[in-house]
């Protein structure tokens, strides 16, 4: 029988029909997440969740209710909280398996934290099929997390990693959690404000060692007027032992409150302080210049060691992901339940050659002193750095390594040595030591006017006879000033592990210019250590550069010097003993213990002769030590007293 075919239009329009039902059914699954499979209804919710339009994919809850699509994407959004802005990575783990009308995949889900860190887990995805075939999303809030529940977020905390110690030489921490007393006060509790000032003032100036600066209270009254009255209004952190010599005048007064806490400190508040540093809470600066290092309330370290190995000390930060709830307060409050963790990892210590015995002795004996000064104290048998001072109190730059000033007298250590090498003087050669000596029309003059006419050259040098150098300064050619303190270490590049001036030796220059060099006057300029090494050198018979930070190592040492003559260096160090016998230093002859060598030195530092720095260098037994006071006069009367009290300490 032939078969029959509708009319042509009737065909073409059944076409149509069919293929436009087609096309409304694929529109439908996809609107509804539909496919022959669930695994094209996982993709299409991973999309969404990344892109935050999840209008592609239909939602039911576990009850099987319908769950709108936008009220699982605002939910995704307070789920990730603090990760919000930042959607995870997101992967469908192989194909899901099918039981009849549900099937159960598994996703996976990576957030990017702060740090690179990255934060990956698996969770499984249940699926629904609908009325019409289509594969539905099962949505509740452990799929984004299995931890959470409905009304909670994430939030990342910071760990911050245990801060490692500066370590002295015999590897013990210099700088450790020590007990300190914040000292505030409550506005709504005083009634005198003026006069609760006065009062703690007077108890805050009454602490020994003082507190350097003192503690400005000038704008408490205002502080309290301005805060809220039941504000705790910080007046000063002090350390325990500080706080215990006063507490008896403070406890009591209106308003005080007091609260004990530990910081990262020094065993004394001046103890190298400019060396070590400090550590404080992070800065704005700080905050400012390194967002991606810094957090706030992040200890930070700021000058000194601390600073320059803050990163080594510091190690690195950890990260946890916790669980938040809305509290009562409207405040949200941590749940208990840390869902991820990377732990911190702790600092590495810095090890130092300081020796706290000697350190103390040295801050101990800048303590009176009101005038920028500094001390350090080497050990002449290695080279070891064992104490770094500065004063005034815990105040001031590390005058100790980065000062650049005139050397004096002292520097006829060098010029001496000089001298001694080229055999232009001997020990017992006389010298004639005038009132005045003049070169090219410059007159030079000796402290207070003395002459000691013509004497041998160790007693000019015992007594610090300026013109007698002036008068020998031809004797050491245009480069003979400079050869010798080289050969001490000056000018050499040292690699401490810290910023030190190495000195600046004048070298050639007009016969005036050489004159004033030779006792330490004109162009050349060091600093308290550079002339520590030098006077080290001489005692030991060889220059090495000063050690200091052992680890890290900070590089190659500079390479030692040339072996001092011994029948040159041997006449020096003898005068040098006689400066301390009979000569400029005499206030040391009677400290205890070994003989004590040494030179004093006055340097004018402009164009007024009354200006000058004060100086001593010498060495007692192992210990080789340099003392600078700024503006300190006559070496009698400032540096010789504190290497007279730096050494009594020690025996």
């Amino acid at each position: 029988m032939p078969l029959s075919y509708p009319p042509r239009h009737r065909r073409t329009r059944r076409i149509r029909n069919a293929l436009f039902a087609v096309v409304v059914t694929a529109t439908t699954l996809v609107g509804c997440s539909g496919s022959d499979g669930p695994e094209e209804s996982v993709d299409a919710f991973l999309a969404g969740w990344r892109s935050g339009d999840l209008h592609a994919v239909g939602f039911r809850d576990p009850t099987g209710a319908r769950v709108p699509a936008e009220r699982v994407t605002e939910e995704i959004r307070a789920l990730s909280g603090e990760l919000a802005d930042q959607p995870p990575t997101l992967r469908r783990s192989g194909e899901p398996t099918i039981t009849r009308d549900s099937a159960e995949g598994r996703i996976s889900v990576e957030w990017t934290l702060p740090g690179d860190t990255r934060w990956r887990y698996e969770r499984p995805i249940r699926l629904a099929r609908a009325g019409d075939g289509a594969w539905q999303v099962v949505w509740e809030p452990a799929l984004v997390q299995e931890a959470l529940l409905r009304g909670d977020r994430l939030a990342v905390r910071r760990v911050a990693a245990p801060r490692a110690g500066v370590l002295d030489g015999a590897g013990a921490p210099i700088v450790a959690p020590r007990p300190v007393v914040r000292v505030g006060v409550q506005p709504s509790e005083v009634t005198d404000a003026a006069g609760l000032a006065r009062r703690l003032d007077a108890a805050f100036r009454a602490v020994r060692p003082a507190i350097t600066p003192p503690v400005d209270l000038s704008d408490l009254p205002k502080r309290l007027k301005d805060a809220r009255p039941d504000a705790f209004v910080e007046v000063v952190t002090l350390r325990d032992e500080a706080y215990r010599q006063i507490r008896d005048r403070i406890y009591d007064l209106p308003g005080t409150k007091f609260r004990s806490e530990k910081l990262e400190l020094a065993p004394t508040r001046e103890f190298a302080r400019a060396l070590l540093g400090s550590v404080d809470p992070a800065t704005a600066d700080d905050l400012t210049a390194k967002p991606d290092v810094y957090a706030e309330g992040d200890q930070v370290g700021h000058g000194g060691l601390q600073g320059r190995y803050d990163e080594r000390l510091r190690g690195a930060p950890g990260i946890s992901v916790v669980t938040e709830r809305l509290g009562p307060e409207g405040t949200w409050a941590p749940t208990g339940t840390e869902v991820f963790r990377k732990d911190p990892q702790p600092g590495q210590a810095v090890k130092t050659t300081l020796d706290p015995a000697v350190q103390n002795a040295a801050d101990a004996a800048l303590r009176g002193e009101r005038r920028r000064s500094a001390l350090v104290a080497l050990r002449i048998s290695d080279g070891a750095v064992l104490a770094v001072a500065n004063g005034p109190g815990a105040a001031g730059e590390n005058l100790a390594f980065t000062a650049q000033v005139p050397p004096g007298s002292t520097f006829k250590m060098v010029s001496a040595l000089g001298l001694l090498d080229r055999g232009a003087v001997t020990l017992d050669g006389t010298v004639d030591c005038p009132k005045t000596f003049t070169v090219d029309g410059r007159t030079f003059k000796n402290s207070d006017n003395f002459a000691l006419g013509k004497v041998p050259f160790r007693t000019d040098f015992a007594k610090s006879c300026n013109t007698a150098f002036a008068a020998l300064s031809p004797k050491l050619d245009a480069n003979g000033l400079a050869d010798a303190g080289r050969a001490l270490g000056l000018e050499a590049t040292w690699n401490l592990g810290v910023d030190a001036f190495t000195g600046k030796v004048s070298t050639g220059g007009s016969p005036a210019e050489r004159a004033a060099a030779a006792f330490g006057q004109g162009t050349t300029l060091v600093s308290p250590v550079a002339m520590a090494a030098a006077t080290a050198a001489v005692a030991r018979g060889r220059w090495e550069q000063p050690k200091l930070v052992l680890d890290p190592v900070p590089g190659q040492p500079a390479p030692a010097g040339p072996q001092l003559t011994p029948q040159h260096v041997e006449p020096l160090r003898t005068m040098m003993r006689e400066v301390v016998t009979a000569g400029t230093a005499t206030a040391l002859r009677g400290v205890p213990g070994k003989p004590v060598h040494g030179k004093t030195g006055t340097a004018e530092y402009d164009d007024n002769p009354a200006n000058t720095h004060s100086w001593f260098v010498g060495w007692q037994g192992d210990v080789a030590v340099a003392v600078f006071v700024e503006k300190g006069g006559s070496s009698t009367e400032s540096a010789v007293p504190i290497t007279a009290r730096f050494l009594r300490a020690l025996a």
